[in-house]
């Protein structure tokens, strides 16, 4: 492994260590997040209240020396209360912008799915291009920039389903999940007196941030291997009970994220076994399904594992 490379794998398990002094029992979360913060994607948490989404989000912007900033959406929030505004000084009779909170390097937005899709939509260009448009003018975003979404199931009262397009902007969605009962005590404890993340220090800069994306880039992937994630994207086209299957945007987080944590694990090749660990986060929530599916239980999640089982893997 490169020196460079090595450097870079330091830099991830020391983020990783200081994020799961909060986090406990949640390292495969952890390894995601950060997968796709090295990969230069974003992330969608989606679970029930009270598992730590927030938290996760918090853990992670305070263990790197970044700007940080957090939006809670609500229905009345609107894409200037995001992006920013122009606003007339009589003094010098002219128009200066004031930048909204997505001017920073890592974004938390809070319980998305509970503003209108008309603020929603304000991410869309953030996302896809690192830029925005305010007032006919095109604005760079600040690199790195990171947004961590979290939103409640849409079973839940007061929610917008995010549409297909702001879905597909989101490299990997996953939950948390409950934690075992002994971590669950082992959290009641480490919170008796204050919240761990009040403890938490910067443990990587942001120049160290930025090696750690540029070393992503480094990690090799095979002609096999690209073939292999294809395949997995093409085949939900064509599923049984897929309306609408993964974009070639997926095929190329899903190469983004196996690189990374191909990295994480001290590789210079990413290999099947990294595609396989994230191909269900990256691709299942770009699928949309058929109703009658739905109704008969066929979920996107069992579409991409069956997808998994049946496609050859290369040697």
């Amino acid at each position: 492994m490169t020196n460079e490379l090595a450097l870079a794998r330091d830099v991830f398990h020391r983020i990783a260590a200081n994020v799961e002094l909060v986090m406990r029992g949640q390292h495969a979360s952890v390894r995601k997040l950060l997968a796709a913060f090295a990969s230069g994607g974003h992330v969608l948490l989606e679970d029930f209240p009270g598992t730590g989404k927030t938290t996760l989000a918090k853990a992670v912007a305070r263990s790197i020396d970044a700007q940080f900033k957090r939006v809670q959406f609500t229905p009345d929030l609107l894409p200037s209360d995001i992006l920013g505004v122009s606003v007339f000084n009589q003094r010098d009779q002219a128009f200066h912008f004031h930048a909204g909170p997505v001017f920073a390097n890592i974004l938390l937005a809070d319980e998305i799915n509970r503003a209108s899709p008309r603020t929603q939509s304000a991410l869309l260009e953030a996302m896809g291009e690192g830029q925005v448009s305010v007032d006919g003018e095109r604005r760079e975003l600040t690199e790195p920039f990171f947004v961590i979404a979290t939103q409640n199931p849409v079973e839940f009262r007061g929610t917008y389903p995010l549409p297909e397009a702001q879905m597909d902007r989101f490299a990997v969605q996953f939950t948390l999940g409950y934690v075992a009962a002994a971590e669950e005590v082992a959290i009641l404890t480490a919170q008796a007196q204050e919240h761990p993340l009040e403890r938490i220090k910067p443990c990587a800069s942001l120049a160290e941030a930025l090696t750690l994306k540029h070393a992503v880039k480094q990690v090799r992937v095979s002609e096999e291997l690209k073939r292999y994630m294809v395949d997995l994207a093409a085949a939900t086209r064509t599923a049984k009970g897929v309306q609408l299957g993964a974009s070639p945007r997926a095929s190329l987080a899903l190469m983004k994220m196996a690189q990374a944590l191909a990295l994480f694990d001290g590789q210079e090749f990413a290999g099947p076994e990294q595609v396989q660990e994230m191909a269900v986060p990256v691709i299942a929530h770009r699928l949309v399904m058929e109703p009658q599916a739905r109704f008969s239980g066929l979920t996107a999640r069992g579409v991409v594992e069956e997808i998994l089982k049946q496609t050859p893997v290369p040697a």
